[in-house]
């Protein structure tokens, strides 16, 4: 894309800042350009914002009825995926499926769990618990 039609659609999601994109400029070379957005950017971002919440919110419930450990909540909630939360704290994807297993999960290391707090910016207490149907991550 030249340098002249880098997008500057005001996205919302952006909150005001504004992004560095590659363009291409007269001389055909390529350089940073400074973007607002671009509103099929921003459309695509909410839909994956809407998905992640909503796969919380499952797990919540999930959790809430002992089918998963509040581990999975957590990961969803913090806009994480297995992949993500694997590459966030240095433990096998395969690993962290098996703590999504409330009997599992319960009997975890406090190292293993400082690991996760660390992963998700929140104390122990708070990943071994479910906050209210209200509250929302940070």
């Amino acid at each position: 894309m030249k340098e002249s039609e880098v997008p500057q659609d005001q996205n919302r999601i952006l909150e005001g800042s504004r992004k560095a994109v590659y363009a291409v400029d007269e001389q055909g070379r390529y350089t940073i350009a400074k973007s607002d957005g671009w509103e099929a950017e921003e459309i695509v971002t909410s839909m994956a914002v809407e998905a992640l919440n909503r796969q919380a919110e499952q797990a919540r419930h999930q959790a809430e009825s002992g089918e998963t450990s509040p581990l999975e909540y957590h990961m969803y909630a913090h806009r994480m995926d297995l992949a993500i939360l694997s590459q966030t704290t240095g433990i096998a994807r395969w690993r962290i499926r098996r703590h999504f297993k409330p009997q599992r999960f319960t009997k975890l290391k406090p190292a293993l769990l400082q690991r996760y707090a660390e992963a998700f910016d929140i104390t122990i207490e708070q990943l071994q618990a479910l906050p209210s149907a209200t509250e929302q991550p940070s």
